[in-house]
């Protein structure tokens, strides 16, 4: 890392190397399944084949047999270990008298290698009796659909809230149907409403209404690194868990609660994860602390990449119904919107998110929304980079431009028209604090790609579209600690796991408010028996929030220096600089103790003042949403229907870029995986649940040659509550991504395509329309 910043007097908006860079370049970094332990043993999953059967027999006597072959267990076998219900995916460790999707884990293979117990795995029999399946959320909602839980939905397991998923408000946002179209069905886990105004008023205002069905499919977060867990037994009592995670407390409590433990007798260290973008709370983990205390002896499961298409946690399909209502002058009037989620097997979708953010970008004096969260038969859904945005700013996105092009209108002005500003409404009741969406757009529009779309830089079959989207962000607390070390740097001790290079911010947050040189700093992820508070590492809120309590960390250990160099040297705290690791008195700087020598005060026998040790905890009340403004230009291949991105343009409200290479690499992450969604990515199931696209041969992650020049454009419109005015950038590069592509597709061919993703067999049948 560089010593200095690229500013003489600051570390805040310096591009530093990420620390963490050469380990993982040169293959040293330590992922969870590279640790190894005396006596570890290997699990290998039997999954199921059918989206809904009973379990008639497991046959495992020939796969026992087997040399190398430790265990072959079933739910039965668990059952005396296993201390709660399965309430949510994690917690439902191996499937019980029925499956209830196809991939649900059956047995657990145990051996002395992971090869022995993938051989032994073949040789399981087990008996099914397949049996009536809801596959769709259509399925789920006609009368008379059988119940995907018979005996009651489970309520929503924890880990939706640590991704920034929403609960309803109080008040605008309840539960109940209202006066919309009333569904009736024992498989709706929850229904969401959020209400403004008379929607009969603002439709029958309308003299332009748009009205589509928009469609997003099943998407798998595609992390190079599959799940990973290693748990292992402790002398004396208790449990050490390493696994890929992107939280340290989560996966511990959850671990505990299926054990009926303590938290405290888990330990949980988090190792180098290698991708999650949500995809990796909590899944192995609760498993393998059982099977490790079963055993007695160190156990490691891996998942291989056909398991983690058929019984991780991927982002849930969607359907929403929106009418979009306006007057000839582009005011609008009316949103009506229908919002439904495919769960899966468990409750617990980001349909208020969708809700929130359908209804929630344009000022709008009628609004009416509705939304269901739907189980199935299916796979259990899970969080992807800003769970529920993409779905709902896909739909409003794609009927602003149509609107648009309707009215005659220039899109991005039309857009300008109704945004929302600080201060205006959000649908369930909030307001939103200070944004720079109209920065954003107002950015795009002077932009050249904008500028120049009309002209002959846009060749024959090419669009360009545009589209808004934002990040709400949710509100959380964290706590930090710094620690004055012997040699006079400090360490900064958090809770938050290092995801898409939040540690490097952290650091240069750390040093700039402690006042040190960066390579006097030191950053601590520590694990669970001594970590501060923290989130999960998601919803676009570590740096944001820990970064805070750092900040106030640093002000408090700093503080603690001051008033021991002040009766050192017998001069006033306010009197004081802090300069090159050394605290001096202003316009005296022979006058001076240098911060070892405070330690040293503080550790040595007959010490005369107590350790430094600053203490950061911190809460934000108020949200530091992010927004932003996106264009694309695509081409379109009449004769095949491929669609090809040539050019892209990212306008980002970031609030104060903290350090704008890693703002930068985030918003080309973001954008290359929004052009996965909107082109070429989608988990497709047979007409009996099977799932069809279960290997990267067969689900389609786009290539580097797929995508294009990015271009990123950085605003700083500095938020209320973070620290430096900083906001989250995490999540908001994939929100847009979608709706642009989809907008510019339109462009190019006049046709609007309303599902993704947008294939070409799906453009050569619009072109055929």
């Amino acid at each position: 890392m560089a010593a200095t910043p690229d500013s003489a007097d600051s570390y805040i908006g310096a591009r530093l190397k990420r620390p963490d860079g050469p380990a993982k370049l040169t293959g040293e970094a330590r992922y969870a399944a590279d640790i190894a332990l005396p006596s570890l043993v290997h699990v290998r999953l039997l999954l199921s084949p059918h989206a809904h059967a009973r379990i008639l027999s497991v046959n495992a006597a020939e796969a026992r047999e087997v040399p190398g072959v430790v265990a072959v267990l079933t739910a039965a076998d668990l059952a005396p270990y296993v201390k709660s219900a399965p309430l949510s995916r994690a917690r439902c460790l191996l499937a019980e008298g029925e499956v209830r999707f196809c991939g649900q884990p059956v047995v657990a293979v145990v051996a002395v290698s992971e090869a022995i117990a993938q051989d032994a795995l073949a040789l399981v029999d087990v008996d099914y009796e397949e049996l009536p399946a809801v596959l769709t959320a259509d399925d789920a909602l006609v009368p008379g659909a059988p119940a995907v839980w018979p005996d009651g939905i489970p309520g929503v397991g924890a880990e939706a809230a640590g991704h920034g998923v929403e609960a309803a408000g109080a008040g605008v946002a309840s539960r109940g149907d209202g006066d919309g179209q009333p569904i009736h069905s024992p498989n709706v886990a929850a229904r969401e409403r959020m209400d403004r105004g008379n929607i009969a008023t603002g439709l029958a205002e309308a003299e332009v209404t748009i009205r589509r069905t928009y469609r997003t499919p099943i998407v798998h977060q595609g992390y190079v690194e599959p799940h990973a867990t290693l748990a292992a037994p402790e002398p004396g009592g208790g449990l050490t868990i390493w696994s890929s995670t992107q939280g340290v407390f989560l996966p511990r409590e959850e671990t505990a609660r299926v054990l009926g433990w303590s938290d405290s007798q888990i330990r949980l260290i988090p190792t180098t994860v290698g991708g999650g973008f949500g995809g990796k709370g909590v899944l192995l983990e609760p498993l393998a602390g059982v099977l490790a205390v079963m055993l007695a002896r160190p156990v490691r499961i891996v998942m291989t990449r056909m398991d983690e298409f058929l019984a991780a946690t991927p982002a849930p399909r969607c359907q929403i119904e929106l009418t979009l209502g306006a007057k000839r002058d582009g005011t609008l009037t009316a949103i009506d919107a229908r919002i439904v989620f495919d769960a899966g097997l468990y409750p617990g979708s980001p349909v208020t998110n969708a809700m929130i953010y359908v209804g929630g970008f344009y000022r709008v004096p009628h609004l009416r929304l509705r939304g269901y969260d739907v189980v199935t038969h299916t796979i259990p859904q899970g969080a992807y980079r800003a769970p529920g945005a993409v779905q709902g700013v896909f739909a409003i996105e794609q009927a602003m431009d149509e609107l648009a092009r309707e009215l005659g209108r220039d899109p991005i002005d039309l857009r300008l028209q109704s945004c929302i500003v600080e201060g205006d409404l959000m649908p369930h009741g909030q307001r939103w604090a200070r944004i720079g969406l109209r920065q954003c757009l107002e950015t795009l529009r002077e932009h050249r790609a904008w500028q120049t779309r009309d002209s002959q830089q846009t060749g024959p079959n090419e669009g360009v579209g545009v589209a808004l989207g934002g990040l709400m962000v949710t509100l959380q607390s964290a706590s930090a600690l710094v620690r004055l070390e012997a040699d006079g740097t400090i360490t900064t001790v958090v809770g938050s796991v290092d995801i898409s290079g939040s540690n490097t911010a952290l650091l240069q947050i750390a040093a700039e408010s402690f006042g040190l040189p960066i390579e006097r700093v030191a950053l601590s992820n520590a694990d669970s028996t001594g970590a501060p508070h923290s989130p999960m590492s998601g919803g676009s809120k570590i740096t944001l929030v820990v970064g805070a309590a750092i900040t106030e960390a640093c002000a408090d250990a700093r503080q603690q220096v001051f008033d021991i160099a002040a009766d050192q040297l017998e001069a006033a705290p306010e009197d004081l600089e802090l300069v090159d690791g050394r605290v001096r008195v202003r316009g005296a700087p022979e006058r001076t103790i240098g911060l070892d020598r405070i330690h040293q005060l503080t550790a040595m026998m007959y010490a005369q003042h107590p350790p430094v040790l600053g203490r950061g905890n911190v809460i934000l009340k108020v949200r530091a949403s992010a927004m932003a403004a996106h264009l694309a230009r695509v081409r379109v291949d009449p004769e095949t229907g491929r669609v090809e991105v040539l050019e892209y343009v990212a306008v980002h409200d970031v609030g104060r870029a903290i350090n704008p290479a890693l703002v930068e690499e985030n918003i080309h992450g973001g954008v290359s995986q929004g052009i996965g969604w909107a082109l070429y990515e989608q988990m497709l199931y047979d007409e009996g649940g099977r799932l069809v696209t279960s290997s990267l041969l067969d689900y389609t992650l786009p290539g580097s040659h797929q995508i294009p020049p990015i271009e990123s454009v950085i605003l700083e419109i500095p938020s209320q509550s973070g620290p430096y005015g900083l906001r989250g950038v995490g999540e908001p590069p994939v929100i847009p991504v979608a709706a642009t592509i989809a907008n510019a597709v339109h462009a190019a061919t006049g046709r609007r395509l309303t599902e993704i993703p947008i294939t070409a067999p799906a453009v050569l049948r619009a072109l055929a329309e």
